[in-house]
């Protein structure tokens, strides 16, 4: 097996000129319990935007769109950049979404073996009550590169007809959003409002919330409408319409959340008494205004979503192996070409997901 392989390193925060494909980086080694998969494709996600331009720091308070940390120092944004308020480190390989094929397994791996076409878990549990919890391609080292080396437990093999690019799409995306949709407990009876719907966690969470027997209401750009009633949305509303005016006070059960920034007092103004919001984003802008008593009056419940349960991603495994759910995506680029990539990605003119070549 070669020692050494093609990765992106992300060198530290700031520009595109932060992001460096190599041909010289040592193929990681394989520990006991871990397990090294080879990768064929890997997703871009807002969270390598975020983290690359030191977004997660309390520092900052821009939308992702504004790629940079303007006005605040990077020694400052650099102290708490992670999303789990700490230090990066860096140079980092980044990368939540992975399908591959194992390349090799540790002496203590029992069930898992070389040749398995896999999925990579992006939630890494060091311990089981997940103190020691790393997000793939943040606390540690992710899918751009050839190679990525996970403990077995964040490996699940998977077997359908799709290919590596669209297998890729799933996890980060789809695993937000079924942490949302689970959390907010959605179920036949509800209205579902999703923010950001035309792009990778929007489409998981409009398949999810319409798998489960919701009725979805998507916001996103007119022309995409179609392609997101095609995914199971009931009605779409244009980005920039008035949400209270278009839907009614008190109108949906559950929002499910991306976008957060100026919007955020609509989407609680059209939430019904009991009603829930959740939430694994802001790419508009992290600060909002909340009234207060919107939330104790209506009864209101708020999620933030991150750490998934366990257990979760072997459901979505499931889902897409039964054929419940499908991949959207909507751009492909090799992997030497991830700036680009992350451009289109900032666009917003694709729907679903940009999936990398490895």
């Amino acid at each position: 097996m070669a020692t050494l392989m093609r990765a992106v390193l992300l060198k530290g925060h700031g520009g595109y000129d932060q992001l460096e494909y190599r041909d010289d980086v040592p193929v990681p080694s394989v520990g006991p319990d871990e397990v090294l998969v080879r990768v064929a494709a890997a997703g871009v996600n807002n969270t390598d935007i975020n983290m690359r331009v030191g977004w997660y720091s309390r520092s900052v308070d821009q939308a992702t769109a504004s790629q940079s940390v303007d006005g605040v120092s990077t020694d400052v944004v650099a102290a708490d950049a992670g999303w789990s308020g700490q230090a990066y480190r860096f140079p980092r390989i980044q990368g939540a979404d992975a399908c591959g094929r194992i390349e090799a397994v540790g002496a203590e791996v029992q069930s898992l073996r070389p040749g398995l076409r896999v999925l990579i878990e992006p939630i890494v549990r060091r311990d089981p009550d997940d103190r020691g919890a790393e997000y793939l391609g943040s606390e540690c080292d992710g899918a751009f590169a050839e190679y990525v080396c996970v403990p077995a437990t964040a490996v699940h093999p998977i077997e359908c007809g799709l290919s590596d690019v669209e297998l890729a799409s799933f996890p980060c995306s789809y695993g937000a959003a079924e942490h949302m949709v689970s959390r907010a407990r959605v179920g036949p009876s509800d209205v579902v409002l999703v923010t950001g719907a035309s792009g990778g966690v929007g489409t998981a969470a409009i398949q999810l919330a319409a798998r489960r027997g919701a009725t979805v209401i998507a916001i996103a750009g007119a022309e995409k409408a179609d392609a997101l009633r095609g995914l199971g949305a009931a009605a779409v509303l244009d980005r920039g319409a008035d949400i209270v005016g278009a839907l009614g006070r008190r109108s949906v059960t559950t929002v499910i959340d991306v976008v957060g920034g100026p919007q955020f007092p609509q989407l609680i103004d059209v939430l019904r008494p009991y009603g829930c919001y959740a939430t694994a984003g802001a790419i508009a802008g992290p600060i909002v205004g909340l009234d207060l008593r919107m939330l104790y009056l209506k009864d209101l419940r708020l999620e933030g979503c991150t750490i998934f349960k366990p257990g979760l991603f072997a459901d979505l495994v499931a889902y897409v192996e039964r054929g419940e759910i499908r991949p959207v995506v909507g751009a492909v680029f090799p992997l030497r070409d991830i700036v680009d990539a992350q451009k289109a990605f900032l666009s917003k003119g694709h729907v679903g997901k940009i999936v990398l070549t490895v």
